[in-house]
């Protein structure tokens, strides 16, 4: 028997014509290199996206070609999302905060034809242009500046476009965009989505119970555009129509509490380090800010539970997500369940620092050394997905091994377990589990503790050699400014909180912790600084 239902493509272009019908007076807002703000609308957005889409095929885009972007988050940017995709090709963020060797290695291995680069990153690119081979580079001039010889313009090319465009037929599986892991071991991988994983992504993360992403939001996705697509928020805020708010390369406490306020910022996204700078700033000055009730979805790694405690004292919510690359991104959220409504406030805090349940349509699974591990809460294993917007391959056919497993799941690398109610918690990473005399010891739980120590900025966990026990850990700690705390006063805080061979006798206080492009810690840079360790 056949279905009788439309078999309409999943693609990303009918939201184009969703945006100028329905929403073309919905603000756009982007900050500026000036930090002036430029505004512009969703029928605008629409108009100039079909016109980035007919001019590139007018020179010489063919269906599936690579078209790099090296930018900040703004209304030309969003353009790029939706323009490059329209024409048939392939949108390729390019991580400004990259070596230029990787990002040489990056522009080369996709095969990036043109770019779309903001004149304030020439810069970035000089460093790598006489390595890459890209036919036409476009500058949008942000600062202001008139485009520098030997480069086009984008506006010229928007305005080359020619008349009475129509978007190329798209299957849902082509290719609508393309991004690279961060590389920290070995060459960065290729991870390419396509228009019907990012059309059920986004319809993902609007659910009440995922993102909640509406038309009726104002959303400021401080996450850069370059990294995962900003966890899909421009995607999915285009295809509701929700007020646009982009902060540029602004992305410092005090820019963002201004563009938070001023134009009442509803739903934000980005890392726990850009969090815990802006929840510093509101201590500071708790009444400087008149800020909407936002929720903040904060991912990339483990949010602290003091964290979540702190912007809940300044009427904010934290909202723990869990992703990759590789999960485009957004995994797993975390909501508390109905199940803890008569819970201690203790244990709701606990539940919210978890990284929560897979969204719907994603399965998960933790694997052990001897198979899949019980959802007991306690049981480690690593967690492995699938789903309609899980890679099932690197670009290029790669299928790692190491990475994918024979029945069809993708292997995470994170160390988790998994509760009665599917909700995940991640314990460590594969590599930086610490194993000591025999027992594994997380590095990510004893951070999170750590980081609710009144004196305490920052703190990273790695495991160093150790002539007894094989590995310790050793805590690198930044303090708040005029701050003081000794390693014994840190060695007391932690040992109410875990098993007394679980708190590290090592503390090493640091000026700063190596972190990233994607605001990470950088355990590897870390373990190196620290593999001479000598113990009393």
């Amino acid at each position: 028997m056949h279905g009788s239902m439309m078999t309409t493509p999943l693609t990303l272009t009918p939201f184009l014509e969703r945006a100028r019908l329905l929403f073309s007076d919905r603000e756009i807002v982007s900050r500026l290199p000036s930090k002036a703000l430029h505004r512009t609308t969703y029928g605008d957005f629409a108009r100039r996206s079909l016109q980035l889409a007919a001019a590139l095929t007018a020179a010489g885009l063919r269906k599936g070609d690579r078209v790099a972007t090296l930018m900040w988050n703004h209304s030309a940017h969003l353009e790029a999302y939706f323009g490059i995709p329209a024409a048939g090709g392939v949108l390729h963020t390019l991580n400004l905060r990259l070596h230029p060797d990787q990002l040489a290695w990056i522009i080369n291995d996709a095969a990036d034809r043109f770019l779309i680069v903001d004149d304030v990153l020439l810069p970035i690119l000089a460093k790598v242009q006489d390595r890459v081979k890209l036919e036409k580079i476009f500058v949008v001039a942000s600062s202001g500046a008139p485009v520098p010889p030997g480069f086009e313009s984008y506006e010229d090319l928007l305005s080359s476009a020619p008349s009475g465009f129509t978007p190329p037929a798209l299957a849902e599986s082509d290719v609508a965009g393309l991004c690279y892991t961060s590389g920290t071991t070995g060459n960065p991988k290729g991870v390419a989505y396509t228009h019907r994983s990012t059309v059920l992504h986004c319809l993902a993360v609007s659910l009440a119970d995922t993102l909640a992403v509406s038309g009726r939001e104002t959303v400021l996705p401080v996450v850069p555009m370059f990294h995962v697509n900003a966890w899909g928020l421009p995607f999915a805020a285009v295809m509701v129509g929700a007020k646009l708010v982009l902060p540029g390369p602004h992305l410092d406490a005090e820019s963002l509490l201004e563009l938070f306020e001023k134009e009442q910022v509803t739903l934000t996204a980005g890392v726990p380090t850009i969090w815990m700078g802006i929840l510093a700033a509101l201590e500071q000055a708790p009444s400087r800010w008149k800020l909407q009730r936002m929720r903040m979805v904060v991912g990339g790694s483990a949010v602290p539970e003091s964290v979540i405690r702190g912007f809940d004292r300044h009427g904010q919510t934290v909202v723990h997500a869990w992703g990759m690359t590789e999960t485009s991104p957004v995994g797993t959220v975390s909501h508390l369940s109905p199940a803890l409504a008569n819970a201690s406030e203790d244990e709701r805090y606990q539940a919210r620092a978890r990284q929560g349940t897979p969204v719907p349509l994603v399965e998960i699974r933790a694997v052990g050394d001897t198979g899949p591990v019980a959802w007991d809460g306690q049981s480690m294993g690593e967690l492995q997905v699938r789903g309609p917007w899980i890679a099932g391959s690197y670009f290029g056919g790669s299928q790692d091994p190491d990475k994918f497993t024979a029945d069809g799941w993708f292997r995470t690398g994170d160390v988790v377990t998994i509760d009665r109610h599917g909700c995940v918690k991640i314990t460590d990473r594969t590599k930086d589990l610490i194993k000591s005399g025999g027992e594994w010891i997380s590095s990510v739980d004893l951070e999170n503790a750590l980081i609710g120590h009144p004196a305490v900025k920052e703190a990273c966990v790695i495991a160093v050699t150790h002539p007894k026990w094989a590995e310790r850990p050793l805590a690198a700690v930044v303090l708040k400014p005029g701050a003081q705390a000794t390693a014994a006063e840190l060695r007391a805080f932690l040992e109410p909180r875990f098993a007394r061979w679980w708190v590290p006798e090592a503390y090493a206080f640091v000026a700063e912790i190596p972190k990233t492009s994607a605001g990470k810690f950088l355990k590897s840079a870390l373990r190196d600084q620290f593999k001479d360790w000598k113990w009393d």
